[in-house]
């Protein structure tokens, strides 16, 4: 039965429904107006939109100035700009998320309407949202509400904050920042830049079709089409979004049949805090940054402070990237050899009647540990601490044959670690200060504490040309002859002698170049108690070192504690004619958008005179030409001009070497964390054995590729006024007995 409507019902419904549409567009209205003026919650002003705030990891840039040896960050995101976005990128994204984006100013009204339609009719699931709006939550909105209401509000601020969006940034500055905004899932990646590296090893500028449309197609569902964990769904993705591409024009039929058939080809590589090069160099400057910004009161515009994690700052370092690489490249060639000599010295050997104090270390080294300071969170007693690191369980175990999971008590992990060797090393420019490599430890993931700069060890023998710097400041000749016999000390406290293994000490008189060379201690005592303590520790203050020297007269072996920054640092005042210019790693600190906030200038102090550095120079080849650092000639084939200087500490705790060119400086050291343990012999534990072949790899490596600049056969310079200590011993000799050229001619 049909019913039929008068003209009046006609018109009253009419009626009706207009009625409700305007109501309804009446109520759109005003929800529009009292969500522009906060009811719903404060919109952003034109100084946020002009500053959005977003995560942005900091990056540690090397002194290429485009290499990143690592990032700080909450999340994992670095910035680009539109010139460093591959078109495919920007293609990839239009042609999937908002093929009308040219054209709105926006919202896309048609988008918004036909989207249901097409959803319900075709069975497709697209959202509404444009390119802009997708922004707009990006940066404004935070996480997603569940409660419907709660996200209309957030629906309609998101649509005003995107015209805004719209009228501040140009087209090509909104996808820039939408690219750099977007989560990409798992393995802390946020931003295309991130994501790229992660994937591909790639920089967003080089993504390939391929490559682009399959991480546009992780952007709506990052873990559902996680190339990693759901291959054959991202692969499906990925090719769902090349015939996109293709239908809006940006791919030809023959290129989309082409890059459809080819594998996801993934160069996996995930970022962590500990990965990429110098670790514990980007460790100490994150310290060291953050005390700067501290003590000088560095703030940001808005009065708030800075952020390593959040803020996207660009530290510019003095690290050379292919510098680094050799060093640690030699750190790993040689360690794993040491190492094994080590091991065999004590097979068979009862540490606990050899090593001093070893129950305490170990209790030390398990109360320190992450695995006791969980159990006393959860409130275990000490008691049931030491039963739990008595019971066998599987555990991560550093070797330099790389990381194995082993079963094992905890308790044991600990003596294993302990009887690691440990390793550090830094590499400087002795005239700008720049360091150029920095290696702090073995192995960052497993052993965090730095050893160039925050750990302090005895340094034994490298401090002689400390005190033989001051004889030669006061006249002393390198070819001055003195017997090589005990001396005693007086005054300072208890009489003090040095001691020496009988078998080291060179009989005889011997000049104070030998004596040095051989690290003779008798000398060095000598020559101390000609110059007294005060003179030496005020030269060693003067060089660099921060750690505490006491004026005594046992400094002249090294019995105090320094750093391997500072050594190197006090070395280079040898190689750069008596000025020490403060060993420097941060050259500035850029913010996000490029503006300079900070700019390091080292500091200058001429330590000694010229013509004092560089007999020192004379005094140091002698250590390398016939002494104990020869084996860099006749084993490492290094016959070039280089100083240096061995040292070892009591019972072989520390292996030292610092060596010297007119370019370089390098410090190496090598030891066990806790001095207690240690090499059973000196032959094994010198510097010369533990440390200098370090320095050899790592040099060799360095010599052998022009593209540094360091010149194997370069000589230190003399003084511009040239040199008034006699350095020929000969012509010394004569002159001491009075014998020179005139007396020669006069026949005298």
């Amino acid at each position: 039965m049909i019913i039929k409507l008068s003209p009046q019902d006609i018109r009253r419904y009419n009626w009706y429904l207009w009625r409700m549409v305007i109501g309804l567009f009446a109520f759109f209205v005003l929800l529009i107006t009292v969500t522009y003026f906060g009811l719903f919650g404060k919109l952003p002003s034109f100084r946020d939109l002009e500053n959005p705030k977003s995560n942005q990891a900091t990056e540690v840039i090397s002194a290429d100035g485009t290499t990143v040896l690592g990032t700080y960050f909450v999340q994992n995101r670095s910035s680009v700009n539109y010139s460093q976005l591959s078109p495919n990128v920007v293609n990839a994204l239009i042609a999937t998320e908002d093929n009308r984006f040219y054209q709105h100013s926006g919202i896309d009204f048609r988008r918004l309407f036909t989207i249901p339609i097409l959803n319900i009719f075709r069975g497709s699931k697209q959202g509404g949202s444009t390119i802009t709006q997708q922004l707009a939550k990006n940066l404004f909105s935070g996480e997603v509400a569940h409660n419907p209401f709660v996200r209309m509000t957030q629906k309609l601020k998101e649509w005003i904050i995107a015209v805004r969006l719209e009228r501040r940034y140009t087209k090509e500055e909104i996808v820039t920042m939408y690219l750099n905004t977007v989560d990409f899932g798992a393995y802390n990646t946020f931003g295309i830049k991130s994501a790229a590296h992660t994937y591909f090893n790639e920089t967003p500028d080089k993504l390939t079709p391929d490559q682009a449309a399959l991480l546009i197609g992780m952007v709506k569902g990052p873990g559902i089409y996680s190339p990693i964990r759901h291959p054959d769904r991202a692969l499906k993705r990925r090719n769902l979004i090349l015939g996109l591409m293709t239908s809006q024009g940006f791919l030809s039929e023959g290129q989309l049949d082409e890059f459809t058939k080819r594998p996801l080809g993934l160069d996996f590589n995930p970022m962590n805090h500990n990965e990429g090069p110098a670790p514990y160099f980007r460790a100490v400057l994150k310290q060291e940054i953050q005390k700067i910004f501290k003590d000088q009161n560095f703030v940001k515009s808005d009065g708030s402070t800075y952020d390593l994690d959040r803020d996207g700052l660009k530290i510019y370092t003095t690290i050379d990237p292919t510098m680094q690489e050799y060093a640690e490249e030699a750190q790993r060639e040689y360690m794993p050899q040491l190492q094994a000599q080590f091991n065999e010295q004590w097979k068979g050997v009862s540490r606990w009647k050899s090593i001093k104090n070893f129950k305490l270390l170990l209790d030390e080294g398990m109360y320190r540990s992450d695995r006791c300071k969980a159990l006393q969170l959860e409130g275990k007693s000490d008691d049931e601490i030491r039963q739990n690191f008595d019971t066998p369980d599987s555990l991560p175990l550093f070797t330099w044959r790389g990381e194995i999971d082993t079963l094992m008590k905890p308790i044991d992990s600990i003596v294993f670690t302990k009887m690691m060797l440990r390793n550090a090393m830094m590499s400087m420019d002795p005239t700008t200060g720049y360091i150029k490599a920095w290696v702090g430890g073995t192995n960052f993931e497993h052993f965090k504490y730095d050893q160039v700069k925050v750990g302090t060890r005895q340094v034994g023998s490298t401090a002689k040309p400390f005190t033989y710097a001051v004889a030669i400041e006061n006249g002393f000749s390198p070819c001055m002859e003195v017997d090589n016999v005990p001396v005693t000390i007086n005054g300072y406290g208890p009489p003090w002698t040095p001691g020496l293994f009988s078998s080291d000490v060179l009989p005889g008189a011997i000049t104070l170049r030998k004596a040095l060379g051989w690290s003779q201690n008798y000398v060095a005592a000598y020559v101390m108690n000609e110059v007294k303590p005060t003179p030496v520790m005020e030269l060693i203050k003067k060089m660099g070192i921060t750690s505490e020297v006491p004026p005594y007269p046992s400094i002249c072996l090294g019995s105090f504690n320094a750093s391997v920054f500072d050594m190197t640092g006090a070395y280079s005042v040898f190689a750069n004619h008596g000025t020490w210019t403060e060993p420097t790693f941060i050259l500035r600190i850029e913010d996000k958008t490029g503006n300079v906030i900070y700019t390091h200038t080292p500091k200058v102090v001429q330590a000694m005179d010229a013509q004092t550095a560089y007999v020192m120079t004379y005094m140091l080849k002698g250590v390398i030409e016939d002494g104990t650092g020869s084996r860099l000639r006749f084993k490492y084939g290094l016959n070039n001009p280089i100083g240096g200087k061995t040292g070892t500490t009591q019972e072989n705790s520390d292996g030292w070497f610092i060596g010297i060119t007119p370019q370089l400086v390098t410090g190496v050291w090598s030891g066990c964390e806790d001095r207690d343990i240690h090499f059973r012999s000196t032959r094994l534990g010198e510097g010369a054995n533990s440390a200098l072949p370090i320095f050899a790899l790592y040099m060799k490596r360095v010599y052998d590729n022009p593209a540094l600049g360091i010149k194997r056969n370069v000589d230190f310079d003399a003084p511009k006024n040239g040199v008034s200590i006699i350095l020929d011993c000969d012509q010394y000799k004569q002159q001491q007995q009075g014998t020179g050229e005139v007396d020669k001619k006069l026949g005298f």
